[in-house]
């Protein structure tokens, strides 16, 4: 399972910290709160309705482990897990992912539990600008660049991380699998 990984366009393979046979889990370029990650299907599907129904169930599944990793490693109460499914409902990024946010009763980041809807919303137009960026290396044919590489929207609060960053992370995150 070694083998490259991408989402959508983008190599993400460094950012990987749980795959199967299907799915994968990534850390975020740009987190919304920390422990931000998603979990994709290897194949790159743009929408839910075009997965096989074995695909499908490894998906969700994925979806529970990751959550559990999540909030182990993030001493989480709860998570918001969230997926644009089209475009029209805000999909950044033309490849199924579901979105893992740990949330906290006490000192959770977001005041009122729906600001978090808002901020979703505002990472997904900020992949799509970057996805629009890499589309346009690719039909240059230049090979695909990661996000660290790519993302060239600045939002004032969420700065892009290296790829080293998110690799640790990655890595960090692995070790919440074995115990």
């Amino acid at each position: 399972m070694s083998s490259s990984l991408l989402f959508g366009t983008f190599e993400v393979s460094r950012q990987a910290f749980f795959r199967t046979a299907t799915t994968a889990a990534i850390v975020n370029l740009k987190p919304i709160v920390p422990g931000h990650v998603l979990v994709i299907p290897t194949r790159v599907v743009p929408r839910i309705s075009e997965l096989s129904p074995e695909e499908a169930s490894s998906l969700f599944l994925s979806v529970q482990t990751v959550g559990r990793i999540v909030e182990k490693a993030y001493n989480a109460d709860a998570l918001t897990i969230a997926c644009q499914d089209g475009k029209a409902a805000g999909q950044s990024v033309p490849h199924v992912h579901f979105h893992i946010l740990p949330r906290k009763l006490k000192g959770d980041h977001f005041v009122n539990n729906d600001d978090v809807y808002p901020e979703l919303e505002s990472h997904a137009q900020e992949l799509q600008q970057a996805f629009r960026i890499n589309a346009k290396s690719e039909s240059e044919n230049s090979a695909p660049k990661t996000f660290a590489e790519n993302l060239k929207v600045d939002n004032e609060d969420r700065k892009p991380r290296s790829v080293e960053e998110m690799e640790r992370e990655a890595s960090w995150l692995k070790g919440f699998m074995e115990g």
